[in-house]
């Protein structure tokens, strides 16, 4: 039985959250004028993906960190390696090292053979962060150009919640959006430590009020198959069906296909959209770097 920290924890979150300045964090302006230099409570919580409560009693020394929580305040606070492994120690946590960086398996050739055989077909590898490490074409024609954004924004759940072109092609967005943020909770509950998960999570609850109240929720895991309602801005709606696979490398990377049955007004509209955007030998493959 772990017992819940000294009041030393307390005072080292109060003097890390008064010496940063809420514009250079991201937050917009306060209506009016602080009393107190730095971040105020709720701010960190938001930042560190936490609740306004369970941060106030991580302060009061009421509860014990998490990992997950702690990878949120590491990233939060803005500490360095010296506070970071400082603040493991406050926690009383059994493992003191700071969480490290999980690397990013590249895509199997295979898989890039075959989404280069998927023409009419959009496809995209997707990474255990959602991170959209390979493409083809067509998927590029349906959602955006991939190929176009930098390597750290593209992230299926990012550009769901920040980009207003995908954002307006999902014509049922809060539910393939409350999809998304069940997706991500699957993985944090799987590897809490992971640092660049917990930045993910923070960007998207500073950015995006609907993030912050669904992951403060609990849904029931995302079925590995469904239907995609979708407006796109050139041939109009599509209904499609969305399947995905788990790679048998281990890896955590899915493959994601959607396609519409032969006959139908969306499978025409498909081929007339990937007909306008003839497939590349190099399907899009990245060396995506850990968030």
């Amino acid at each position: 039985m772990h017992s819940t920290p000294g009041p030393a924890l307390g005072a080292f979150l109060r003097s890390r959250r008064a010496r940063l300045d809420p514009h250079e964090c991201g937050l917009p302006a306060p209506a009016a004028a602080r009393k107190a230099a730095g971040l105020r409570r709720e701010e960190v919580a938001r930042l560190a993906a936490l609740s306004v409560g369970h941060y106030t009693r991580l302060e009061q020394g009421r509860v014990r960190a998490s990992a997950a929580a702690l990878a949120g305040l590491v990233r939060a606070l803005r500490l360095d390696e010296d506070e970071t492994r400082h603040l493991y120690e406050l926690a009383g946590r059994d493992d003191t090292r700071a969480p490290r960086r999980r690397s990013v398996r590249p895509v199997r050739p295979a898989l890039d053979r075959l989404l280069a055989h998927l023409a009419h077909a959009p496809a995209m590898v997707l990474g255990p962060r959602l991170d959209i490490l390979a493409w083809n074409a067509a998927a590029s024609a349906l959602y955006t150009d991939f190929a176009a954004l930098p390597a750290a924004r593209r992230n299926y759940a990012l550009l769901l919640f920040t980009d207003p072109v995908v954002r307006e092609l999902h014509t049922r967005w809060r539910h393939d959006a409350r999809d998304a943020v069940d997706a991500l909770r699957g993985e944090a509950a799987a590897h809490p430590d992971d640092p660049a998960l917990a930045r993910l999570v923070g960007e998207l609850s500073v950015r995006d009020r609907d993030f912050r109240t669904w992951w403060a929720g609990h849904r029931a895991a995302v079925a590995p198959y469904g239907t995609k309602h979708l407006r796109h801005r050139l041939i109009g709606d599509l209904t499609l069906d969305c399947d995905t696979w788990d790679a048998p490398d281990g890896s955590g990377q899915r493959l994601l296909v959607l396609t519409a049955a032969p006959g139908t007004p969306s499978h025409d509209a498909l081929r007339i959209l990937t007909s306008w955007n003839a497939p590349q030998p190099d399907t899009g493959r990245t060396e995506n770097p850990a968030r």
